[in-house]
């Protein structure tokens, strides 16, 4: 299994709803890095909690219309596109780390402004 299928199952994950698949594929130190978030979310249990409450910081209506995964080493790249209630297409980064088999960081990218709904 190449470490874009790993960041590929994470997504898989979120979109089924499971969490616990999803923090599977995280070493326990991981870290979450999202922008205009205050703080960094460190650990398993921090990140699940973010990750079941993604609803609270996510766009009304948002939805993933796509995925492309680019693989370097160690790392990952997700280009994901997306739309909501107020953004008709859009798209962010994800960039995941990799300690073995297993992320240890992964950070987004993404417009602050729109993803606020502050920006077309």
């Amino acid at each position: 299994m190449t470490l874009a299928d790993v960041a590929q199952r994470t997504w898989d994950a979120v979109a089924a709803g499971d969490v616990d698949a999803l923090v599977a594929d995280y070493t326990d130190d991981m870290i979450f890095v999202m922008p205009g978030q205050n703080d960094i979310t460190r650990g398993i249990p921090d990140f699940r909690a973010f990750v079941e409450n993604f609803g609270a910081v996510a766009p009304a209506g948002f939805e993933i219309t796509g995925l492309r995964q680019i693989e370097g080493d160690g790392e990952v790249v997700t280009i994901c596109d997306w739309k909501s209630d107020r953004v008709e297409a859009s798209q962010l980064t994800v960039l995941f780390r990799f300690r073995g088999d297993k992320i240890f960081e992964e950070r987004w990218f993404v417009d602050t402004e729109q993803w606020k709904g502050n920006a077309p």
